[in-house]
């Protein structure tokens, strides 16, 4: 029987701690479908200074399904995804995180709807009952947020744990985007698809890279690559406050005829800061869509691959 390929992609930071747990995790799922399926593990070293890469190159050597690519500086967890799909060639690509959180032993659930015609296959975090309540409601709030400017649909607790068919992952490495949001692009590209929900695991070792602030950069990303919402928002607030100014002018009126003293000095500050305030919103909005096609129309490579041991 004809086997299927499949290429495991595993962006990594500082991540050293966790790679040898995580293949040996990935092992013993593929083992289950190892009649059908042959399969390589592609490890996106992002700029790690831990002694990933030196472990990487080692463990390729033992292993010749283990391969790597090494970027020369962090460039970002969703270009060192996107960078394994450009290397990519197999039948499947199945995306996945470095830390343990994604159950590498739902993989081959993953293969079987594949099998069952469904061209992507996402993962849906469902957390475990001990999370915090700070964790929950940060994340359901960024799907909020994330949804109701975007024009595209993101469901909530969607991950990076996905699988890909060749067709869908032809598709993505077509775009060339400096900026790509990923949990974007894949409802956006269609196809047939379906979502598995799946309990995130504690982290193995070390400590998460998403900071507040890498999580608040996504989001702006993920804001801006799918929708101009943002602009049409500045639009909306400009004429709201031209009306309510229409309607203060009755006031105004009134006091002249009548002699009484209009808002004093304070009233006034307060109104242009506000105003002020709301300008320069208006324009950091229009300055992030601007820098993004400044970006783009340099044509730089969005990533350096500085060593690998595959061919793209």
């Amino acid at each position: 029987m004809e086997k299927f390929s499949v290429n495991i992609i595993i962006p990594c930071y500082n991540e050293k701690g966790n790679i040898e747990k995580l293949v040996t995790e990935i092992y013993k799922a593929m083992d289950a479908v190892s009649d059908m399926y042959d399969y390589c593990i592609t490890f996106v070293n992002d700029g790690s200074d831990d002694g990933t890469l030196e472990l990487l190159m080692e463990m390729s050597k033992l292993d010749k399904r283990i391969k790597y690519l090494h970027f020369s500086k962090n460039f970002g967890h969703q270009l060192a995804v996107k960078a394994g799909i450009d290397y990519s060639k197999e039948d499947i690509v199945i995306s996945m995180d470095a830390d343990l959180q994604h159950p590498p032993g739902m993989i081959p659930l993953l293969l079987q709807k594949w099998k069952e015609g469904f061209q992507v296959v996402n993962t849906l975090r469902v957390y475990p009952e001990n999370i915090s309540k700070k964790k929950r409601l940060t994340s359901r709030g960024f799907y909020k947020i994330l949804n109701f400017i975007s024009e595209e649909k993101i469901i909530d607790g969607s991950a990076d744990f996905r699988l890909m068919d060749k067709l869908v992952v032809n598709i993505i490495k077509k775009m060339d985007e400096s900026e790509p949001f990923l949990r974007g692009i894949i409802p956006w590209v269609g196809f047939s698809q379906t979502y598995v929900p799946y309990q995130a695991h504690q982290r193995f070792s070390g400590k998460t890279k998403y900071t507040i602030k890498k999580m608040f950069s996504l989001a702006i990303s993920g804001m801006t690559s799918f929708s101009v919402k943002p602009l049409y928002f500045g639009v909306y607030l400009g004429f709201l406050f031209s009306f309510l100014s229409i309607l203060y002018v009755p006031y105004v009126a009134y006091s002249f005829i009548n002699g009484s003293e209009i808002s004093g000095w304070a009233s006034l500050i307060m109104t242009i800061v506000f105003f002020g305030g709301l300008q320069l919103s208006i324009l950091g909005i229009i300055g992030i869509y601007i820098g993004k096609v400044f970006k783009q129309t340099k044509n730089r490579p969005n990533y350096i691959v500085q060593h690998k041991n595959l061919q793209e």
